[in-house]
């Protein structure tokens, strides 16, 4: 528990001054590198743009842009992985991408009831929203469609968690007085999360 909660904090520390340092094109590059089917939740990195904006520091127009930018930067390079290699490279080295057959199943669901609509809605659901892009690019999915649903789709999905970062940012000074005693449960949640989460996908890469 010590070494995951330190990692976290590790984590949280480098999306922190990440942004800080870079200030809206820091949100973009960490997006994009989400959206790379790389582990770095967009939950750990809208909301502290949204205490940004609390602060002053840029607008929640200004944050959710970049967001929705880095979504659609880091989308690309899966979405041609995905059109290059098709489904049997993905299926056979996208564990290395953390990516089982069952998540390409999940997506082929998605899309086969939404049509290009799913890559519009993916991108406003956790964890799914992450590994849509290979999908497209291997169902060879219109791209300029795909980037367009792409945008509008994590637009929604910054401005939501950025607004979430802006109200923590506004009520500090009250919830500074009770943190300490949610400290230690939102810790525990997220990495009882974080692991259920692991557990379930490594399961299926398993399978795959």
């Amino acid at each position: 528990m010590e070494v995951i909660n330190s990692i976290l904090a590790s984590v949280i520390a480098w999306i922190q001054s990440t942004i800080t340092a870079m200030g809206p094109w820091g949100i973009a590059l960490l997006m994009a590198i989400e959206s790379c089917n790389i582990p770095l939740p967009s939950e750990a990195i809208l909301p502290f743009a949204g205490y940004l904006v609390s602060q002053g520091v840029f607008s929640i127009h200004t944050a959710a842009f970049f967001g929705a930018i880095g979504c659609v930067l880091g989308s690309l390079p899966s979405y041609l992985l995905g059109s290059i290699g098709g489904r049997p490279f993905i299926e056979k080295y996208g564990k290395y991408f953390l990516i089982s057959k069952h998540d390409l199943d999940t997506a082929d669901k998605w899309q086969k009831k939404w049509g290009d609509w799913a890559f519009f809605i993916c991108r406003m659901l956790p964890v799914v929203r992450t590994f849509i892009s290979l999908p497209a690019g291997i169902l060879k999915a219109n791209l300029p469609k795909f980037l367009a649903f792409t945008f509008l789709g994590s637009l929604i999905w910054s401005y939501f968690l950025v607004y979430v970062g802006v109200k923590l940012g506004e009520n500090l000074e009250v919830l500074k007085h009770i943190w300490h005693k949610l400290d230690a449960v939102i810790i525990l949640a997220c990495v009882v999360l974080f692991v259920l989460y692991l557990r379930h996908h490594f399961k299926h890469l398993k399978e795959s």
